[in-house]
């Protein structure tokens, strides 16, 4: 299915996720750390793609890139050996492919303990995210999840300086993103090259029973529903059966992604039951209320 069909057939609810470190001054320089910033899951996250880190195809009108970099726990400065990086994007002609089991342009990897990975495929092309609707041109971007039992999962994606719609597009134009705008250069071998290094942040653990209290599927009214499902350390959102969101754990039963949406607040109540309180900002603010309507455990 082509992206342009499933979007169109979908509600778009493009949902971003951000986290900032700290620097403090110590009298003499600055110490701390700034751990990499979250971006959008999207509706395209496919688990399960192959290990691999050539993904590029035969025939490819694409151009060529090298995406490289180091996995650094929440000091920013340890390499973190065993680290699961994956990365997905379109082809070139503004395609992500959802279902065939080539999961093209979909690849992960393990780092090893220098923390390095490395990944060969193509530039992705800008596309439109509603078909009808010239105000929603995303960048060129890559998609890129890191999971470590440990530190914090991160969700992210990385823009292209000098990228057409990087200043209009609502999550590569934020603050949140500007040290995800890189620069494509020129490597030994003449190929295009982008170096993305990433900092981990901690995590804020939650028992694995308060998770199976709170995962299950929530209706809202209006025939609507929301599902939450743990996946490592995130916790996924579905709407109306359609992946959309991952958010962290922030204390207190509550989860978010970033720049505070959405927010989902769970309420356990004495009979076991549990309420769901849910603000999204995509297209406008709009808060959800709700009960768990089916569980899993």
């Amino acid at each position: 299915m082509q992206r342009r069909t499933f979007i169109k057939n979908s509600t778009l609810t493009a949902i971003s996720v951000s986290a900032f470190g700290a620097l403090n001054w110590n009298g003499k320089n600055f110490e701390g750390n700034t751990p990499t910033t979250t971006d959008i899951l999207g509706p395209f996250y496919r688990p399960g793609a192959p290990l691999r880190t050539n993904l590029r195809l035969v025939n490819s009108n694409g151009t060529p890139i090298v995406l490289k970099g180091k996995i650094f726990r929440a000091d920013g400065k340890t390499p973190i050996n065993n680290a699961f990086v994956e990365i997905w994007h379109c082809d070139e002609n503004e395609v992500y492919d959802n279902t065939s089991d080539e999961y093209k342009y979909r690849g992960g990897q393990r780092t090893k303990a220098d923390g390095k990975y490395e990944f060969k495929s193509i530039l992705p092309v800008p596309y439109k995210a509603i078909p009808d609707n010239d105000l929603t041109w995303r960048p060129a971007h890559i998609h890129m999840r890191v999971s470590v039992p440990d530190q914090q999962d991160l969700i992210t994606q990385i823009y292209f300086k000098n990228g057409k719609y990087v200043d209009t597009d609502p999550w590569a134009s934020a603050p949140q993103s500007v040290n995800r705008i890189l620069t494509i250069s020129k490597n030994n071998s003449g190929e295009s090259e982008i170096v993305f290094n990433v900092t981990m942040s901690k995590e804020i653990p939650l028992d694995k029973k308060v998770y199976d209290k709170l995962t299950g599927l929530y209706d809202v009214g209006d025939n609507n529903f929301f599902e939450f499902i743990k996946n490592d350390d995130l916790l996924f959102m579905k709407q109306n059966g359609q992946l959309w969101a991952s958010l962290k754990y922030i204390g207190n039963n509550t989860f978010e992604g970033g720049k505070g949406f959405p927010k989902a607040t769970f309420e356990i109540q004495k009979d076991d039951t549990v309420k769901l309180v849910l603000v999204t900002e995509i297209p406008t603010t709009k808060t959800y209320k709700g009960t768990k309507y089916l569980k899993y455990n």
